[in-house]
């Protein structure tokens, strides 16, 4: 209480009057004076603190703010990059496959060029073998040659000719079929028979434009030609319309029919067997 309030309870005292109520009254009002007094400091700090609080929260959220852009920025950043690598990853990718597929052409062509290659060793290896076969053959052939050549006259080895494993007389006169047959008999050979393309051509060669009996008739049978040997007439060789028995005793057969007339390299055509023309003579050589 103040001074005053304590004076007056003393002169109330003295009079004996009852101050209780006025102290009371006096300790209220000093009570709310004090608790204004108190409130008011109360609601001072409040603010303060409030508005401390305000200004550290909006401190706070502008850090806040601030650390999301950041952050946003890094990850902008980040996506950025992933996505320059994501691209250059893409192109490094179509550029390998380009790379695979150029790589598989070259091995497909490499491959390719091993099947031929393998292939044409084939072929030489067989063509090697074939040359190999025909030189041993030509030097078993030469061997029986060395054997026979000797045994005949120097006019007889002039005439002769070979081929194959055959060796071949052309007569220089011209006589009928029948004797041309007896002559070959002689000479240890027969009429010719001929084969292959290969020893009607050879013959052809021979004989130029020169017509010569060859062995086959059908003297026995009309119409069934035979070689002299008794073997069927199996390879053919005739002229256009030939044979066609044109004087009706056309029984015997010669080669090179009117070659020079009709240039044709393989002609036969029968003809009657007392006709005299040139002959053909061949000895099959044993051991070939």
């Amino acid at each position: 209480m103040s001074q005053d309030v304590y004076a007056n309870v003393n002169r109330a005292a003295k009079r004996g009057e009852r101050v209780e109520v006025e102290v009371e009254i006096y300790e209220s009002a000093d009570s709310l004076t004090a608790q204004n007094v108190i409130r008011k400091q109360e609601d001072t700090n409040t603010n303060k603190t409030t508005q401390s609080g305000d200004t550290a929260g909006s401190r706070s959220c502008r850090l806040a703010a601030v650390f999301l852009g950041m952050l946003c920025v890094l990850l902008l950043t980040a996506i950025i990059l992933l996505w320059f690598k994501f691209d250059n990853l893409n192109t490094e990718i179509d550029q390998l496959q380009t790379s695979y597929t150029n790589l598989a052409a070259e091995r497909d062509q490499l491959q390719t060029s091993y099947t031929n290659l393998t292939a044409e060793r084939d072929q030489l290896q067989t063509s090697k073998s074939n040359l190999t076969a025909e030189r041993d053959q030509l030097r078993k052939e030469r061997d029986v040659l060395l054997e026979y050549i000797p045994e005949l006259s120097q006019k007889t080895q002039q005439v002769w000719r070979y081929f194959r494993s055959s060796i071949y007389y052309i007569s220089t006169e011209e006589r009928s079929w029948y004797y041309s047959k007896t002559d070959c008999g002689v000479r240890g050979a027969d009429l010719l028979i001929i084969n292959s393309r290969e020893e009607q051509e050879f013959i052809n060669k021979e004989l130029g434009s020169t017509e010569a009996w060859i062995g086959l008739t059908d003297a026995v049978t009309e119409g069934v030609w035979k070689w002299v040997d008794g073997s069927t007439l199996t390879t053919e060789f005739w002229a256009q319309n030939e044979p066609n028995n044109h004087e009706g005793n056309e029984d015997c057969a010669i080669t090179n029919f009117s070659r020079a007339k009709f240039n044709n390299a393989s002609t036969w055509a029968d003809y009657p067997c007392g006709h005299h023309v040139s002959w053909i003579c061949e000895k099959r050589l044993t051991g070939l």
